[in-house]
């Protein structure tokens, strides 16, 4: 078994698994459940395990060294899987795995020896990420992780270097989920070369046991241990006290229904047919650069190759499973104009992605006394809403449901109340909340969905959004799912019912489900940095982008600029249609950002 083995959803045996699933692992090794050190509500550190070997040498065959299989270690400790991780397990698909993708550029290179072994002290630091599902049948009540001393495998990898090597390692992040009966479910592959003399780490977690937050812990403490550099997170923000601002005069609810379905975001058009050889080409809209050809894939095989299995050609009259991908060798610099764009499309299943920096958006200028009246992640929010809404409009003519004025824009939002420190729950952590744009924005419908929009309209949508996410972070914070999600996986039916139940409300709840998803990071709260490899230049990730919302938006700020990647399932748009989408949501980022007065009047 590899590190870049394809995930497995049930693990291989389920000998000596009793039936409630607490029965001992594979080879009846391992301490029983309530074993010393297991933290009682199953989210806690535990006491640190000792540290692996790490190999003497890059490339030795077999163990750790060539990422080559590895005898299973014996159990430490098992916990039940939270309310979060048994959702997601329930419903894996194979066709769009459940994949976090974080990428940190670094300007200079990395010592192979001394990363892999900082990063294994590192997973030791954190023994928690140390999981494996247990052995598990339908009759089981729980599914269960079992805590390993060490790894099973190694999750440091070291692909060749060369052209294409970093749109591979994304291809394998956006396709292949680490291995769940494997500990860690994460993988860690280093691209030397990639840029001008840098390296870039790539991570792939399996969202079903680790959220981003968490693994960017780990790569902290990594950091810490490579470089002996302090990286500690930062302080938070201090957010300047004050009365709240009155609400603004345009915010009465408008009529409507109060339980409407969400907009959906309208499919992309199927592309058109490819010319016929001797005809004549078809030149883009004025205005708009056009993007360059694709490379020809029978000269440099893409990531969807597999050994013994010949390169698919592409099918662009194929509307229902369009090509993917969408992606440049250097995505930091796909915002400047200069620097296009190098797409590269395979055709197997997985999800497409869309990664670029951009500036972020003035806001005006604070008072000692006020508040700000909104901030960055409301400006976020306010051009999620926008793009969502000029792509829905633009389609509007063969998709008139998603059309804005037609049902409210609901952009679900995750939320993070763990500490940074070294003592950070490992696990899914975060708590979805979800921001409502409804009857309040029909009346400025038109003017907030032109081109450009209007920046009055623009501004009475920033102040009604800055309300809405008070009124979210003054609330008391509930369960990670709600309270549906707390009763559908109480332990009282089978593991085996509870998910034929579960996958069954999944589809028959999905006409409600919100809009799309937007994950803000933030600020990377760490230095994240790796002595004489520097200080990452930038940092992205993205998260899993399943159908029925089928995109995603995550951001996070990097040296004053903001890190962008959209992530959408390949049965809603393709490669074309996200690269569309990018640019509304970049003018859309635009339009959010605050002008100051001219002389003698006032700003909106």
């Amino acid at each position: 078994m590899t590190a870049l083995q394809p995930a497995r959803h049930e693990p291989p045996d389920g000998r000596g698994e009793s039936p409630d699933g607490q029965g001992a692992p594979c080879g009846g090794r391992g301490a029983p459940p309530d074993s010393q050190g297991t933290p009682p509500d199953g989210r806690g550190e535990l006491s640190p395990a000792p540290s692996p070997s790490p190999p003497s040498g890059e490339g030795a065959g077999g163990g750790f060294g060539g990422g080559g299989e590895q005898s299973r270690g014996s159990a430490v400790a098992r916990l039940p899987f939270p309310v979060v991780d048994e959702i997601s397990r329930h419903c894996l698909d194979d066709g769009e795995p459940e994949t976090v993708h974080i990428e940190v550029h670094l300007p200079g290179r990395v010592d192979p020896v001394r990363l892999r072994t900082a990063f294994h002290r590192a997973l030791a630091r954190h023994p928690r990420i140390l999981m494996r599902q247990a052995p598990v049948r339908w009759w089981h009540r729980r599914y269960r992780w079992q805590l390993t001393a060490t790894p099973d495998v190694d999750p440091v990898d070291f692909p060749p270097p060369g052209p294409g090597a970093l749109a591979r390692a994304r291809q394998r992040a956006l396709d292949r989920c680490p291995p769940l009966d494997a500990s860690p479910p994460v993988r860690l592959e280093v691209i030397e070369g990639a840029t001008a003399g840098g390296t870039v780490l790539l991570l792939t977690l399996h969202h079903t046991a680790l959220d981003g937050p968490a693994c960017l812990r780990v790569l902290a403490t990594a950091a810490e241990l490579y470089g002996d550099a302090d990286n500690s997170p930062a302080p938070a923000p201090v957010r300047t006290p004050g009365p709240r601002p009155e609400p603004p005069s345009d915010q009465a609810p408008a009529p409507g229904p109060r339980f409407a379905r969400p907009a959906r975001i309208a499919p992309a058009p199927a592309p058109a047919p490819t010319p016929a050889p001797g005809s004549a080409p078809q030149h883009s809209k004025p205005g708009r650069p056009s993007r360059p050809s694709r490379p020809n894939r029978s000269g440099q095989p893409g990531p969807a190759s597999q050994p013994g299995q010949p390169d698919r050609p592409s099918r662009p009259d194929r509307a229902s499973q369009p090509d993917h991908f969408s992606q440049s060798d250097q995505p930091g610099h796909a915002s400047h104009p200069n620097l296009p764009n190098h797409p590269h499309r395979p055709t197997h299943l997985g999800n497409g992605m869309l990664l670029t920096d951009l500036p972020i958006p003035t806001r005006p200028p604070r008072t000692p006394t006020q508040p700000a009246p909104y901030t960055v992640n409301d400006q976020l929010l306010v051009a999620t809403w926008l793009m969502v809404a000029r792509w829905n409009r633009l389609h509007a003519p063969a998709h008139p449901h998603g059309a804005p004025a037609a049902a409210p824009i609901v952009v679900t939002m995750p939320v993070d109340d763990r500490p940074r420190d070294a003592g950070m729950p490992i696990g899914n952590g975060t708590r979805l909340v979800s921001v409502g744009f409804g009857p309040e924005e029909r009346r400025d419908a038109g003017p907030l969905t032109a081109d450009p929009p209007d920046p009055d309209a623009v501004a009475r949508l920033l102040r009604r959004t800055a309300d809405r996410t008070r009124a979210l972070k003054a609330a008391a914070p509930g369960t990670q799912l709600g309270l549906y999600a707390t009763m559908l996986t109480a332990p009282v039916l089978p593991v085996g019912l509870r998910g034929a139940v579960t996958r069954t409300l999944r589809r028959a709840a999905a006409p409600w489900t919100s809009t799309t998803l937007l994950s803000n990071i933030g600020r990377i709260a760490y230095p994240l940095d790796f002595g004489d490899a520097g200080r990452p230049t930038a940092v992205w990730f993205s998260a899993p982008a399943r159908m029925p919302r089928g995109l995603t938006v995550t951001t996070a700020s990097v040296a004053g600029r903001i890190q962008l990647a959209l992530r959408w399932s390949p049965a809603l748009l393709d490669d074309a249609a996200g690269a569309r989408l990018g640019d509304l949501f970049r003018s859309s980022l635009a339009a959010t950002a605050w002008t100051p007065p001219p002389a003698g009047g006032a700003s909106r």
